[in-house]
């Protein structure tokens, strides 16, 4: 029950639309979601290191500012989302929703990477996300509580973009930090 109660209050998320859009260039959101540690495979290149983040650092700039450009350099039209919610749209839409939701929500988010690690056309990012609940979720309206979770997301790179992408939110610590679950 709490699980599926979830997944509709998640999809609520993915079809509302923004209270209001980040402020952060591509280039800021960029520079903002830069990892503070970067641990890659010794088999890969100086080149093919920077070619396999190109895509990435753009699809993590992406989330912190809901950039068309940004998403467009960053995943393939044939990408594909692994661990879809309820609600959310496959492929290329799917992101935009999901961004344009949150930051409807959280305004301010900011987008930490903690770590990132690269091995072979795989990237796991580990990430926090921050911010305050100042916009909407659904018919709740927020009023400035504290948004604090982590996420962890693996993708996959062909082609200069991102193709695929399996990822597990702390959705739970979201919902209780905005008063949509009891703690």
């Amino acid at each position: 029950m709490r699980r599926k109660t979830i997944g509709l209050v998640l999809g609520l998320l993915a079809a509302q639309t923004p209270a209001q859009a980040q402020t952060l260039s591509d280039t800021a959101a960029i520079a903002a979601t830069q990892p503070r540690e970067l641990v890659s495979s010794k088999d890969i290149t100086d080149a093919r290191r920077r070619e396999i983040l190109k895509p990435v650092e753009a699809f993590y700039g992406f989330w912190a500012n809901g950039s068309e450009a940004l998403i467009a350099a960053a995943i393939s039209s044939d990408f594909v989302d692994h661990t879809l919610p309820p609600g959310r749209p496959q492929g290329p839409a799917g992101p935009m929703a999901a961004s344009k939701a949150f930051l409807g929500a959280v305004p301010d988010l900011r987008v930490s990477v903690v770590q990132r690690l690269i091995v072979g056309d795989r990237v796991v990012s580990h990430l926090r996300f921050t911010g305050h609940f100042t916009g909407h979720f659904g018919d709740k309206a927020g009023t400035g509580q504290a948004v604090d979770f982590i996420a962890t997301d693996i993708v996959r790179v062909r082609g200069g973009r991102i193709t695929d992408n399996w990822h597990l939110e702390d959705n739970l610590t979201f919902l209780q930090q905005i008063g949509i679950v009891p703690r």
